[in-house]
């Protein structure tokens, strides 16, 4: 590693230990000099990887604050999907957040990743519905949900572009309609937030987005909607029980 890097990895060490406190100023440039015996630029070098990370904050005429790392919140994803009165869901834990905004609906280009779960070329036009969802009494954001539904089967049933689809919201509407019963599968992933996303999420310099795209279909394989739900990469993890298979009994 270059000589910025060693000083950076160190500073990032003493934070994740606890020894510079969060909350606390670390020592002043002139200090971290002779700590490291590196000169100034090594130094600010170090100290602007660790701001872009999330772990420092400059402060005016004050000096550099400790950030620290917040705890994680664990979504266990028993790999089930649950119902209660407003529909299905799939995290208990996430299940009393709800929409900070009112939920925009619209049609758009389909994104290139997506737009393979849906057997559809790049850019093609689907109903896009996005909410951001989070904590009801304090207003914190967690999350962001976007919903992509294949234009053709928006035409069939246009109650799935309208802004409140009823009881059981979009599920229910589809599985109605014939399509049920609905299977899902997901894959989890990270990636860089927008800049748009960054602001909606109150994500720190950065920090990445954590990432579940989930794919509903019928029972005959058709893509019936894709959920591609964002969340802070430093404050949630994805847990799950891991059960014995047969060849592994004992």
């Amino acid at each position: 590693m270059t000589a910025w890097e060693d000083v950076a990895a160190d500073m990032r060490g003493r934070i994740e230990r606890g020894e510079w406190e969060t909350g606390s100023l670390i020592p002043k440039e002139r200090e971290l000099q002779d700590l490291y015996g590196a000169g100034r630029e090594t130094v600010r070098r170090a100290v602007a990887q660790l701001t872009a990370e999330g772990l420092l904050e400059p402060r005016r005429r004050r000096g550099t604050l400790v950030l620290g790392r917040p705890p994680r919140q664990r979504l266990t994803r028993s790999r089930m999907v649950f119902r209660d009165e407003l529909g299905y869901y799939f995290d208990p834990q996430a299940q009393p957040w709800r929409a900070l905004r009112t939920p925009s609906v619209s049609r758009g280009p389909v994104p290139y990743d997506v737009a393979a779960l849906l057997h559809a070329e790049p850019g093609t036009e689907v109903v896009i519905r996005e909410r951001l969802m989070g904590d009801p009494e304090t207003g914190e954001p967690k999350q962001l949900a976007t919903t992509y539904i294949p234009a053709p089967l928006a035409a069939e049933l246009p109650v799935l572009g309208q802004a409140v689809t009823g009881p059981g919201g979009i599920y229910d509407r589809m599985e109605e309609a014939g399509h049920g019963p609905i299977r899902w599968t997901e894959a989890i992933s990270a990636r860089a937030p927008s800049p748009e996303e960054a602001k909606a999420l109150r994500l720190a310099s950065g920090v990445p987005l954590l990432r579940i795209l989930r794919l509903a279909e019928s029972p005959a394989g058709r893509p019936l909607e894709v959920n591609d739900t964002r969340m802070d990469g430093e404050r949630f993890e994805v847990g799950y029980s891991i059960t014995r298979d047969t060849s592994a009994q004992r």
